[in-house]
Protein backbone atom coordinates (compact mmCIF):
# COMPACT_ATOMS: atom_id res chain seq x y z
CA UNK A 1 0.00 0.00 0.00
CA UNK A 2 1.05 3.49 -0.97
CA UNK A 3 -0.07 6.89 1.31
CA UNK A 4 0.27 9.97 -1.72
CA UNK A 5 -0.89 12.22 1.18
CA UNK A 6 2.92 13.46 1.97
CA UNK A 7 6.39 13.43 -0.07
CA UNK A 8 6.81 14.00 -3.28
CA UNK A 9 3.99 14.48 -5.95
CA UNK A 10 6.70 13.68 -8.84
CA UNK A 11 8.51 10.45 -7.08
CA UNK A 12 4.71 9.40 -6.65
CA UNK A 13 3.53 10.03 -9.82
CA UNK A 14 6.21 8.09 -11.28
CA UNK A 15 6.05 5.41 -8.93
CA UNK A 16 2.42 4.73 -9.94
CA UNK A 17 2.76 5.57 -13.52
CA UNK A 18 5.67 3.42 -14.18
CA UNK A 19 4.10 0.19 -13.71
CA UNK A 20 0.89 1.36 -15.49
CA UNK A 21 3.04 2.23 -18.35
CA UNK A 22 5.18 -1.10 -18.85
CA UNK A 23 1.34 -2.92 -17.89
CA UNK A 24 -0.12 -1.23 -20.85
CA UNK A 25 3.06 -1.70 -23.14
CA UNK A 26 2.83 -5.87 -22.05
CA UNK A 27 -0.89 -5.79 -22.77
CA UNK A 28 -0.36 -3.41 -26.22
CA UNK A 29 2.51 -5.59 -27.27
CA UNK A 30 0.17 -8.56 -26.93
CA UNK A 31 -2.53 -6.68 -29.11
CA UNK A 32 0.04 -5.93 -31.52
CA UNK A 33 1.57 -9.79 -31.76
CA UNK A 34 -2.19 -10.88 -32.35
CA UNK A 35 -2.16 -8.74 -34.87
CA UNK A 36 0.98 -9.66 -36.52
CA UNK A 37 0.18 -13.29 -36.14
CA UNK A 38 -3.00 -12.90 -37.67
CA UNK A 39 -1.62 -11.01 -40.47
CA UNK A 40 1.57 -12.90 -41.38
CA UNK A 41 0.23 -16.70 -40.69
CA UNK A 42 -3.53 -16.62 -41.54
CA UNK A 43 -4.01 -13.74 -43.85
CA UNK A 44 -5.05 -10.09 -44.46
CA UNK A 45 -9.11 -10.92 -44.41
CA UNK A 46 -7.96 -12.14 -40.77
CA UNK A 47 -5.94 -9.28 -39.91
CA UNK A 48 -9.19 -7.08 -41.37
CA UNK A 49 -11.67 -9.55 -39.18
CA UNK A 50 -9.23 -8.37 -35.64
CA UNK A 51 -9.30 -4.77 -36.19
CA UNK A 52 -13.22 -4.99 -36.92
CA UNK A 53 -13.27 -6.64 -33.91
CA UNK A 54 -11.07 -4.23 -32.23
CA UNK A 55 -13.60 -1.71 -30.95
CA UNK A 56 -16.49 -3.88 -30.58
CA UNK A 57 -14.50 -6.07 -27.48
CA UNK A 58 -12.98 -2.62 -26.40
CA UNK A 59 -16.76 -1.21 -25.93
CA UNK A 60 -17.64 -4.25 -23.30
CA UNK A 61 -13.90 -4.23 -21.68
CA UNK A 62 -14.01 -0.19 -21.25
CA UNK A 63 -17.41 -0.21 -19.70
CA UNK A 64 -16.17 -2.64 -17.40
CA UNK A 65 -12.98 -0.73 -16.65
CA UNK A 66 -15.05 2.38 -16.45
CA UNK A 67 -17.08 0.97 -13.90
CA UNK A 68 -13.87 -0.24 -11.74
CA UNK A 69 -12.23 3.31 -12.20
CA UNK A 70 -15.28 5.12 -10.40
CA UNK A 71 -14.72 1.97 -7.67
CA UNK A 72 -11.31 3.14 -7.39
CA UNK A 73 -12.32 6.67 -7.24
CA UNK A 74 -14.26 6.02 -3.95
CA UNK A 75 -12.07 2.89 -2.33
CA UNK A 76 -8.99 5.85 -2.77
CA UNK A 77 -11.30 8.20 -0.51
CA UNK A 78 -11.68 5.45 1.97
CA UNK A 79 -7.69 4.84 1.75
CA UNK A 80 -6.75 8.16 2.51
CA UNK A 81 -9.26 8.68 5.44
CA UNK A 82 -8.33 4.98 6.56
CA UNK A 83 -11.75 4.05 6.67
CA UNK A 84 -11.26 0.01 6.71
CA UNK A 85 -15.11 -0.70 7.02
CA UNK A 86 -16.44 1.28 4.41
CA UNK A 87 -13.02 0.00 2.13
CA UNK A 88 -14.25 -3.61 2.46
CA UNK A 89 -17.82 -3.05 1.79
CA UNK A 90 -17.00 -1.14 -1.26
CA UNK A 91 -15.34 -3.69 -2.07
CA UNK A 92 -17.36 -6.24 -2.04
CA UNK A 93 -20.40 -4.17 -3.52
CA UNK A 94 -18.03 -3.59 -6.30
CA UNK A 95 -17.12 -7.02 -6.75
CA UNK A 96 -20.40 -8.60 -6.85
CA UNK A 97 -23.04 -6.15 -8.40
CA UNK A 98 -20.22 -5.96 -11.55
CA UNK A 99 -20.29 -9.74 -11.64
CA UNK A 100 -23.58 -9.83 -12.18
CA UNK A 101 -23.90 -7.43 -14.82
CA UNK A 102 -20.62 -9.16 -16.64
CA UNK A 103 -21.98 -12.66 -17.07
CA UNK A 104 -25.52 -10.47 -18.22
CA UNK A 105 -23.33 -8.62 -21.19
CA UNK A 106 -21.26 -11.81 -22.16
CA UNK A 107 -24.45 -13.84 -22.86
CA UNK A 108 -26.32 -10.89 -24.50
CA UNK A 109 -22.80 -10.40 -26.60
CA UNK A 110 -22.19 -14.02 -27.62
CA UNK A 111 -26.24 -14.00 -28.56
CA UNK A 112 -26.07 -10.71 -30.48
CA UNK A 113 -22.92 -10.75 -32.41
CA UNK A 114 -23.89 -11.74 -35.71
CA UNK A 115 -26.47 -9.13 -35.88
CA UNK A 116 -24.11 -6.13 -34.81
CA UNK A 117 -21.23 -7.02 -37.05
CA UNK A 118 -23.94 -7.25 -39.88
CA UNK A 119 -25.45 -3.86 -39.06
CA UNK A 120 -21.51 -2.09 -39.15
CA UNK A 121 -21.20 -3.22 -42.93
CA UNK A 122 -18.37 -6.30 -42.61
CA UNK A 123 -17.59 -7.37 -46.03
CA UNK A 124 -19.27 -10.99 -46.48
CA UNK A 125 -15.99 -12.33 -46.78
CA UNK A 126 -14.82 -12.27 -43.28
CA UNK A 127 -18.21 -11.94 -41.34
CA UNK A 128 -18.20 -15.55 -40.41
CA UNK A 129 -14.08 -15.37 -39.28
CA UNK A 130 -15.30 -11.91 -37.51
CA UNK A 131 -18.46 -13.74 -35.71
CA UNK A 132 -15.99 -15.91 -34.67
CA UNK A 133 -13.31 -14.23 -32.83
CA UNK A 134 -16.00 -12.06 -31.36
CA UNK A 135 -18.04 -14.87 -30.05
CA UNK A 136 -15.40 -16.41 -28.12
CA UNK A 137 -13.80 -13.04 -27.15
CA UNK A 138 -17.09 -12.25 -25.36
CA UNK A 139 -16.59 -15.29 -23.18
CA UNK A 140 -13.76 -13.69 -21.17
CA UNK A 141 -15.69 -10.87 -20.27
CA UNK A 142 -16.53 -12.19 -16.67
CA UNK A 143 -12.71 -12.79 -16.42
CA UNK A 144 -11.74 -9.08 -17.94
CA UNK A 145 -14.25 -7.16 -15.23
CA UNK A 146 -12.81 -9.19 -12.00
CA UNK A 147 -9.36 -8.62 -12.95
CA UNK A 148 -10.20 -5.07 -13.70
CA UNK A 149 -11.55 -4.31 -10.26
CA UNK A 150 -9.50 -6.43 -8.85
CA UNK A 151 -6.50 -4.24 -10.01
CA UNK A 152 -7.98 -1.03 -9.24
CA UNK A 153 -8.93 -2.15 -5.41
CA UNK A 154 -4.86 -2.49 -5.35
CA UNK A 155 -4.15 1.01 -7.03
CA UNK A 156 -6.60 2.04 -4.98
CA UNK A 157 -4.27 1.70 -2.08
CA UNK A 158 -1.43 3.17 -4.48
CA UNK A 159 0.17 -0.79 -5.52
CA UNK A 160 0.48 -0.46 -8.67
CA UNK A 161 3.43 -2.77 -9.38
CA UNK A 162 1.35 -5.98 -8.39
CA UNK A 163 -1.36 -5.49 -11.11
CA UNK A 164 1.43 -5.29 -13.82
CA UNK A 165 3.47 -8.78 -12.98
CA UNK A 166 -0.37 -10.72 -13.35
CA UNK A 167 -0.72 -8.31 -16.98
CA UNK A 168 2.90 -9.64 -18.07
CA UNK A 169 2.33 -12.88 -17.25
CA UNK A 170 -1.18 -12.85 -18.94
CA UNK A 171 0.55 -11.20 -22.04
CA UNK A 172 3.39 -13.61 -22.35
CA UNK A 173 1.36 -16.68 -22.08
CA UNK A 174 -0.94 -14.91 -24.42
CA UNK A 175 1.92 -14.55 -26.85
CA UNK A 176 3.39 -17.90 -26.48
CA UNK A 177 0.23 -19.54 -26.87
CA UNK A 178 -0.25 -17.49 -30.37
CA UNK A 179 3.23 -18.48 -31.56
CA UNK A 180 2.69 -22.05 -31.13
CA UNK A 181 -0.91 -22.78 -31.79
CA UNK A 182 -0.97 -20.24 -34.66
CA UNK A 183 2.42 -19.50 -36.03
CA UNK A 184 3.98 -22.98 -35.40
CA UNK A 185 1.06 -25.52 -35.48
CA UNK A 186 -1.25 -23.12 -38.22
CA UNK A 187 -4.26 -23.28 -36.37
CA UNK A 188 -6.71 -20.27 -37.20
CA UNK A 189 -8.19 -17.20 -35.52
CA UNK A 190 -10.44 -19.22 -33.22
CA UNK A 191 -7.38 -20.28 -31.46
CA UNK A 192 -6.20 -16.63 -31.14
CA UNK A 193 -9.91 -15.99 -29.29
CA UNK A 194 -9.29 -18.54 -27.40
CA UNK A 195 -6.01 -17.96 -25.78
CA UNK A 196 -7.19 -14.63 -25.00
CA UNK A 197 -10.10 -15.98 -22.95
CA UNK A 198 -7.51 -18.37 -20.85
CA UNK A 199 -5.16 -15.31 -20.32
CA UNK A 200 -7.71 -13.38 -19.10
CA UNK A 201 -8.65 -15.95 -16.70
CA UNK A 202 -4.98 -16.37 -15.20
CA UNK A 203 -5.04 -13.07 -14.79
CA UNK A 204 -7.93 -12.67 -12.72
CA UNK A 205 -7.31 -15.63 -10.40
CA UNK A 206 -3.52 -14.60 -9.78
CA UNK A 207 -4.99 -11.33 -9.00
CA UNK A 208 -7.46 -12.40 -6.30
CA UNK A 209 -5.04 -15.17 -4.96
CA UNK A 210 -2.32 -12.32 -4.26
CA UNK A 211 -5.10 -10.08 -2.34
CA UNK A 212 -6.65 -12.62 -0.22
CA UNK A 213 -2.97 -14.00 1.32
CA UNK A 214 -0.90 -10.23 1.06
CA UNK A 215 -3.68 -7.06 1.47
CA UNK A 216 -6.28 -8.69 4.12
CA UNK A 217 -7.26 -5.41 5.41
CA UNK A 218 -8.96 -4.95 1.56
CA UNK A 219 -10.41 -8.67 1.64
CA UNK A 220 -13.86 -9.08 3.29
CA UNK A 221 -14.54 -11.21 5.94
CA UNK A 222 -16.88 -14.06 6.67
CA UNK A 223 -20.14 -12.31 6.30
CA UNK A 224 -19.42 -9.12 4.96
CA UNK A 225 -19.98 -10.62 1.51
CA UNK A 226 -22.80 -8.16 0.68
CA UNK A 227 -24.58 -5.44 -1.89
CA UNK A 228 -24.83 -2.07 0.19
CA UNK A 229 -27.23 -0.20 -1.19
CA UNK A 230 -25.92 2.86 -0.29
CA UNK A 231 -22.58 1.66 -1.67
CA UNK A 232 -23.96 0.25 -4.42
CA UNK A 233 -25.49 3.83 -5.14
CA UNK A 234 -22.51 5.48 -4.83
CA UNK A 235 -20.84 3.21 -7.10
CA UNK A 236 -22.93 3.54 -9.92
CA UNK A 237 -22.77 7.31 -9.06
CA UNK A 238 -19.05 7.28 -10.07
CA UNK A 239 -18.75 3.83 -12.07
CA UNK A 240 -21.98 4.48 -13.95
CA UNK A 241 -20.54 8.06 -14.97
CA UNK A 242 -17.35 6.70 -15.53
CA UNK A 243 -18.12 3.89 -17.51
CA UNK A 244 -20.56 5.66 -19.69
CA UNK A 245 -17.76 7.65 -20.23
CA UNK A 246 -15.21 4.96 -21.38
CA UNK A 247 -18.56 3.78 -23.63
CA UNK A 248 -18.85 6.72 -25.46
CA UNK A 249 -15.28 6.30 -27.32
CA UNK A 250 -15.67 2.89 -28.07
CA UNK A 251 -19.27 3.17 -29.43
CA UNK A 252 -17.83 5.97 -31.70
CA UNK A 253 -14.70 4.12 -32.68
CA UNK A 254 -17.99 1.58 -33.89
CA UNK A 255 -19.07 4.21 -35.55
CA UNK A 256 -15.52 5.23 -37.10
CA UNK A 257 -15.00 1.59 -38.22
CA UNK A 258 -18.30 0.93 -40.20
CA UNK A 259 -16.69 4.51 -42.16
CA UNK A 260 -13.77 2.39 -42.58
CA UNK A 261 -15.09 -0.87 -43.69
CA UNK A 262 -16.65 0.81 -46.78
CA UNK A 263 -13.29 1.91 -48.15
CA UNK A 264 -11.94 -1.68 -48.75
CA UNK A 265 -10.06 -4.73 -47.50
CA UNK A 266 -6.67 -3.14 -47.38
CA UNK A 267 -7.47 0.32 -45.57
CA UNK A 268 -9.20 -2.37 -42.93
CA UNK A 269 -6.19 -3.82 -42.39
CA UNK A 270 -4.29 -0.85 -42.48
CA UNK A 271 -6.26 0.83 -39.68
CA UNK A 272 -5.83 -2.25 -37.75
CA UNK A 273 -2.48 -2.05 -37.31
CA UNK A 274 -2.06 2.11 -37.18
CA UNK A 275 -4.50 1.46 -34.11
CA UNK A 276 -2.22 -1.05 -31.96
CA UNK A 277 0.08 1.84 -32.63
CA UNK A 278 -2.36 4.59 -31.72
CA UNK A 279 -2.85 2.45 -28.68
CA UNK A 280 1.25 3.03 -27.42
CA UNK A 281 0.69 6.74 -28.03
CA UNK A 282 -2.32 7.37 -26.12
CA UNK A 283 -3.19 4.12 -23.48
CA UNK A 284 -0.34 4.84 -21.59
CA UNK A 285 -0.66 8.40 -21.30
CA UNK A 286 -4.59 7.45 -19.62
CA UNK A 287 -1.70 5.82 -16.84
CA UNK A 288 -0.30 8.64 -15.88
CA UNK A 289 -4.19 10.12 -15.83
CA UNK A 290 -5.03 7.34 -13.49
CA UNK A 291 -1.85 8.50 -11.47
CA UNK A 292 -3.28 11.73 -11.66
CA UNK A 293 -6.50 10.67 -10.29
CA UNK A 294 -5.53 8.24 -7.37
CA UNK A 295 -3.30 11.42 -5.72
CA UNK A 296 -5.98 13.65 -6.63
CA UNK A 297 -8.47 11.29 -4.57
CA UNK A 298 -6.00 10.38 -1.58
CA UNK A 299 -5.50 13.83 -0.80
CA UNK A 300 -8.95 15.15 -1.10
CA UNK A 301 -10.28 12.26 1.18
CA UNK A 302 -7.62 13.50 3.67
CA UNK A 303 -8.70 17.01 3.29
CA UNK A 304 -5.04 18.29 2.25
CA UNK A 305 -6.20 20.82 -0.68
CA UNK A 306 -3.06 22.18 -0.65
CA UNK A 307 -1.12 19.15 -2.56
CA UNK A 308 -3.88 19.04 -5.35
CA UNK A 309 -2.42 21.74 -8.01
CA UNK A 310 0.96 20.38 -7.70
CA UNK A 311 0.07 16.65 -8.41
CA UNK A 312 -1.76 18.18 -11.79
CA UNK A 313 1.02 20.21 -13.05
CA UNK A 314 3.42 17.23 -12.30
CA UNK A 315 0.93 15.03 -14.15
CA UNK A 316 1.16 17.57 -17.14
CA UNK A 317 4.90 17.10 -17.29
CA UNK A 318 4.92 14.02 -17.54
CA UNK A 319 2.40 13.52 -19.84
CA UNK A 320 4.44 15.86 -22.55
CA UNK A 321 7.94 13.94 -21.89
CA UNK A 322 6.34 11.09 -22.83
CA UNK A 323 4.27 12.20 -26.25
CA UNK A 324 8.17 13.75 -26.52
CA UNK A 325 9.75 9.92 -26.67
CA UNK A 326 6.43 8.25 -28.56
CA UNK A 327 6.96 10.95 -31.24
CA UNK A 328 10.00 10.79 -31.75
CA UNK A 329 10.18 7.21 -32.45
CA UNK A 330 7.50 6.54 -34.09
CA UNK A 331 8.32 9.66 -36.59
CA UNK A 332 11.89 7.48 -37.57
CA UNK A 333 10.58 4.09 -37.92
CA UNK A 334 7.07 4.49 -39.50
CA UNK A 335 7.40 1.98 -42.26
CA UNK A 336 9.91 -0.11 -40.60
CA UNK A 337 6.65 -0.28 -37.61
CA UNK A 338 3.89 -0.94 -40.31
CA UNK A 339 6.03 -3.73 -42.11
CA UNK A 340 5.93 -5.95 -39.15
CA UNK A 341 1.95 -6.21 -39.58
CA UNK A 342 1.81 -7.85 -43.45
CA UNK A 343 3.41 -9.62 -45.71
CA UNK A 344 2.76 -10.82 -49.29
CA UNK A 345 0.04 -9.34 -51.59
CA UNK A 346 -0.95 -5.68 -51.10
CA UNK A 347 1.45 -5.79 -48.37
CA UNK A 348 3.13 -2.36 -49.90
CA UNK A 349 -0.26 -0.63 -50.55
CA UNK A 350 -1.31 -1.66 -47.05
CA UNK A 351 2.06 -0.10 -45.90
CA UNK A 352 1.36 3.19 -47.59
CA UNK A 353 -2.05 4.11 -45.53
CA UNK A 354 -0.32 2.91 -42.48
CA UNK A 355 2.65 5.47 -42.93
CA UNK A 356 0.18 8.36 -44.58
CA UNK A 357 -2.01 8.08 -41.45
CA UNK A 358 1.06 7.99 -38.68
CA UNK A 359 2.73 10.89 -40.55
CA UNK A 360 -0.21 13.17 -39.12
CA UNK A 361 -0.83 11.48 -35.62
CA UNK A 362 2.94 12.11 -34.52
CA UNK A 363 1.89 15.97 -34.10
CA UNK A 364 -1.87 15.17 -32.93
CA UNK A 365 -0.90 12.31 -30.04
CA UNK A 366 -0.07 15.70 -28.23
CA UNK A 367 -3.61 16.87 -27.92
CA UNK A 368 -4.85 13.27 -25.72
CA UNK A 369 -1.58 13.54 -23.86
CA UNK A 370 -3.39 17.09 -22.01
CA UNK A 371 -6.93 15.58 -22.44
CA UNK A 372 -5.41 12.77 -20.41
CA UNK A 373 -3.69 14.99 -17.13
CA UNK A 374 -7.10 17.08 -17.63
CA UNK A 375 -9.61 13.82 -17.33
CA UNK A 376 -7.67 12.42 -14.47
CA UNK A 377 -7.77 15.59 -12.55
CA UNK A 378 -11.32 15.43 -12.87
CA UNK A 379 -11.91 11.79 -11.53
CA UNK A 380 -9.91 12.64 -9.01
CA UNK A 381 -11.87 15.32 -7.52
CA UNK A 382 -15.08 13.25 -8.61
CA UNK A 383 -16.92 15.86 -10.82
CA UNK A 384 -16.64 12.86 -13.36
CA UNK A 385 -20.05 15.14 -15.39
CA UNK A 386 -17.38 17.20 -16.67
CA UNK A 387 -15.45 14.07 -18.01
CA UNK A 388 -18.27 12.53 -19.70
CA UNK A 389 -19.46 15.47 -21.54
CA UNK A 390 -16.03 16.20 -22.72
CA UNK A 391 -15.28 12.79 -23.84
CA UNK A 392 -18.51 12.78 -25.88
CA UNK A 393 -17.95 16.17 -26.92
CA UNK A 394 -14.88 14.90 -28.69
CA UNK A 395 -15.83 11.23 -29.49
CA UNK A 396 -19.06 13.19 -31.49
CA UNK A 397 -16.90 15.81 -33.48
CA UNK A 398 -14.65 13.19 -34.47
CA UNK A 399 -17.49 10.75 -36.06
CA UNK A 400 -19.00 13.43 -37.98
CA UNK A 401 -15.64 14.31 -39.27
CA UNK A 402 -14.87 10.99 -40.34
CA UNK A 403 -18.01 10.50 -41.80
CA UNK A 404 -16.99 14.49 -43.74
CA UNK A 405 -13.21 13.47 -44.61
CA UNK A 406 -12.77 10.02 -44.93
CA UNK A 407 -14.92 9.05 -48.62
CA UNK A 408 -12.96 11.79 -49.99
CA UNK A 409 -9.35 11.94 -48.13
CA UNK A 410 -9.47 8.31 -46.97
CA UNK A 411 -7.05 7.59 -44.14
CA UNK A 412 -5.87 11.18 -43.77
CA UNK A 413 -9.27 12.17 -43.01
CA UNK A 414 -9.36 10.18 -40.19
CA UNK A 415 -6.21 11.59 -38.82
CA UNK A 416 -7.88 14.71 -38.63
CA UNK A 417 -10.85 13.88 -37.65
CA UNK A 418 -9.10 12.78 -34.31
CA UNK A 419 -7.40 15.92 -34.25
CA UNK A 420 -10.32 17.77 -34.74
CA UNK A 421 -12.34 15.89 -31.81
CA UNK A 422 -9.14 16.30 -29.18
CA UNK A 423 -9.05 20.20 -30.13
CA UNK A 424 -13.01 20.84 -28.90
CA UNK A 425 -12.88 18.48 -25.77
CA UNK A 426 -9.83 20.57 -24.79
CA UNK A 427 -11.30 24.39 -25.36
CA UNK A 428 -14.43 22.69 -23.08
CA UNK A 429 -12.04 21.43 -20.22
CA UNK A 430 -9.39 23.60 -19.76
CA UNK A 431 -11.20 26.81 -18.46
CA UNK A 432 -13.05 24.65 -16.30
CA UNK A 433 -9.86 23.04 -14.86
CA UNK A 434 -8.06 26.28 -14.01
CA UNK A 435 -11.43 27.42 -12.68
CA UNK A 436 -11.56 24.25 -10.32
CA UNK A 437 -7.81 24.69 -9.31
CA UNK A 438 -7.99 28.63 -8.32
CA UNK A 439 -11.36 27.53 -6.05
CA UNK A 440 -9.20 24.83 -4.58
CA UNK A 441 -6.49 27.62 -3.74
CA UNK A 442 -8.96 29.99 -2.64
CA UNK A 443 -10.64 27.70 -0.19
CA UNK A 444 -6.91 26.69 1.46
CA UNK A 445 -5.89 30.26 1.63
CA UNK A 446 -8.96 31.01 3.58
CA UNK A 447 -8.37 28.43 6.10
CA UNK A 448 -4.90 28.94 6.49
Amino acid sequence: MKDMTKGSALNHLCAYALPLLLGNWFQMGYNAIDSIIAGRFIGKDALAAVGIASPLMNLTILSISGLCIGAGVLLSEFFGAKDWNSLRTQFSTTLLSGGLISILVAALGILFTTPILKLLSVPEEILPTTALYVGITFLGTPFTFFYNALSAALKSVGDSKTPLKFLMFASILNGILDIIFIGGLGFGIICSATTTVIAEAFSALLAALYLIRHIPELCPQKGEWTINREYLKKTFQFGGVSALQQSVQPIGKILIQSQVNALGVNVIAAFNAVSRIDAFALVPGQSIGQAVTTYIAQNRGADKKERIAGGYRTGVCLEIAYWLFFATITFFFKRNIMSWFVTGEDSAAIIDIGVEYLSLMVIFYLWPAMTNCVQGFFRGMGKLKITLFGTFIQTSIRVVMTYTLAPSMGIRGIALACAAGWTMMLLWEIPLCIREIYLIRKQHSQTL
